[in-house]
């Protein structure tokens, strides 16, 4: 099996490398850059448009391009059925609330009907106040805060909200015993950061699990994390549960090895990537574990199907947010099959026809981020979570 992920790899590179000439020399891991690039070139009054917004630029441009890659390659293949077609306008958040609420006036006038995003928690927030009062239904991939859908009948999320990740974690770490002293270190400017620390400090202090040292970070200001790393070493800590993103995390890692510090390392889905971030040595990331509901290595079928197929289109191995992306497109399609949406509806129709269907109990959701998912009249998705271990270089499930 670990050959196999191993030989996918070598592919992987392969391909990348024979893509570059093509793609102006980016990097595998930062394809199409193109912020108004979109998918699915009919738009006919036989098609509805899905407004996507996401950060296309910028710091957070990794995140909103993969969204809108996996987006793109679930648009392909439901076009390719000949039924219901879909178009994708994607507009540039550049991952400010601002100009999010922009990015959907934008697509309002550009006569979207159905809201895909956005990518980032406050963004989400600031735009889901929008659709709620225009009643556009808006599906995010990755925008996990539960502010993003409380008190709005009319959003959903595909990813696993923060409390859900902080619960879960601190209840995978006591349950398998992967630590008997833990350390937190989380970036106390960050919703997504603060959200899966709060909730799994709640259920460490319910289940017994003994958090022995609590250390933050500004938001993206940090680079030295000595003193973090320091305050968990001394406090004994045998495993740092980390509830950040990749970039910081690749840092922590670092000045981990180089102090001679070697506990369990713990992430959440927001560590997902950090295997393909440029320049960072990978040995490093040797154990590192974390909550994620996709693993590129997985040999399921529909997993090597969109693997492969993000390879031919983009290069590099897709993450969990581009997974997110992919099964949001197909959960808007099942919905619409379900609901005889049609093309001709206005969006306030397709709104409440989708808000019934996902609400349905009779309605679920096989996709690559999750098998049998359900939403909840609160929007957010039910589905089982996944951790993987890195053991030579790729994601092994546990």
């Amino acid at each position: 099996m670990k050959k196999m992920r191993v030989l996918s790899l070598a592919m992987a590179a392969a391909m990348s490398l024979s893509l570059l000439a093509g793609c102006g020399g980016g990097t595998s891991s930062e394809p199409s850059t193109n912020p108004d690039s979109g998918s699915g070139s009919s738009t006919g009054a036989d098609v509805i448009t899905i407004g996507g917004i996401g950060p296309l630029t910028g710091s957070a441009a990794v995140y909103g391009l993969a969204t809108k890659q996996g987006a793109e390659i679930a648009i392909e293949e439901i076009n390719a059925l000949g039924g219901l077609q879909f178009a994708l306008d994607s507009q540039d958040d550049e991952g400010a609330t601002e100009k999010a609420v922009n990015a959907y006036g934008k697509l309002k006038d550009n006569g979207a009907k159905i809201i895909y995003g956005c990518t980032t928690t406050n963004p989400c927030v600031a735009v889901a106040a929008e659709t709620y009062n225009d009643r556009y239904f808006q599906l995010t991939p990755s925008a996990s805060s539960t502010d993003v859908t409380e008190g709005r009948d009319n959003v959903f999320q595909v990813c696993f909200t923060d409390p859900n990740q902080g619960k879960t974690a601190a209840d995978y770490i006591k349950e398998n015993n992967l630590g008997t002293k833990i350390a937190v270190i989380y970036n106390n400017g960050d919703a997504y950061s603060t959200g899966i620390y709060t909730a799994f400090q709640a259920e460490a202090d319910e289940i017994g699990l003994e958090v022995v040292a609590v250390q933050t970070f500004p938001d993206d200001t940090n680079a030295d994390f000595t003193v973090q790393l320091t305050a968990a070493k001394d406090a004994g800590a045998d495993l740092v549960f980390m509830p950040i993103y990749y970039t910081p995390a690749s840092l922590i890692l670092n000045q981990a090895k180089t102090m001679g510090y070697e506990p369990t390392f713990f992430g959440c889905d927001g560590m997902d990537g950090i295997l393909d971030l440029e320049g960072f040595d990978t040995s490093l990331a040797e154990g590192l574990m974390l909550m994620t509901p996709f693993n590129a290595w997985g040999e399921d079928e529909r997993t090597v199907k969109f693997v492969e197929e993000y390879q031919e289109a983009y290069g590099g191995i897709p993450n969990q947010f581009a997974a997110d992306g992919y099964d949001c497109i197909y959960a808007i399609y099942e919905a619409c099959e379900k609901a005889g949406i049609t093309a001709d509806m206005s969006a306030q129709d397709i709104c409440e026809k989708l808000i019934a269907t996902f609400t349905d109990s009779s309605f679920s959701v096989d996709g690559l981020t999750g098998t049998g998912m359900t939403w909840g009249t609160n929007g957010e998705v039910s589905k089982a979570p996944v951790v993987v271990k890195v053991e030579g270089g790729v994601y092994v499930t546990q």
